[in-house]
């Protein structure tokens, strides 16, 4: 499977703030976010629950991918999503080892099992 995911009884914007907190907790920080609903509405002025996308990244797993194989850097950050679903929140996280598991390199692979040990300990955090 290429994701794991959980449900959290807490409204969208609730649900954004507690896993971010919970990513910084094991030392995985955003460096990107897409807002989808905004997106869909700016350009096709489409109405959708909230949506958004995280990137999550630790330093330090990165560069040993990037020193590993340097275009591993097309599987990174590790992507999350938390969607709105009724006064609920639906937070998914991509599975590390399925996305670097695409390398060759053992090296990328150990890392990605460390990322999906990381994640599934935000998963015990939210839960």
């Amino acid at each position: 499977m290429y994701e794991f995911n959980l449900t959290l009884d807490q409204p969208f914007s609730q649900a954004i703030d507690t896993v971010k907190a919970a990513l910084l907790e094991e030392q995985l920080g955003i460096v990107s976010e897409v807002d989808v609903q905004a997106v869909f509405k700016a350009k096709m002025d489409k109405d959708i629950p909230g949506y958004r996308i995280l990137g999550a990244c630790n330093p330090k797993l990165a560069d040993r991918v990037l020193s590993a194989e340097p275009n591993a850097g097309t599987l990174l950050p590790c992507n999350l999503i938390v969607r709105a679903e009724g006064e609920k929140s639906v937070v998914s996280f991509m599975d590390p080892m399925a996305v670097l598991g695409l390398s060759s390199s053992d090296e990328v692979k150990a890392v990605a099992a460390e990322a999906k040990e990381k994640l599934l300990r935000v998963v015990a955090r939210l839960q």
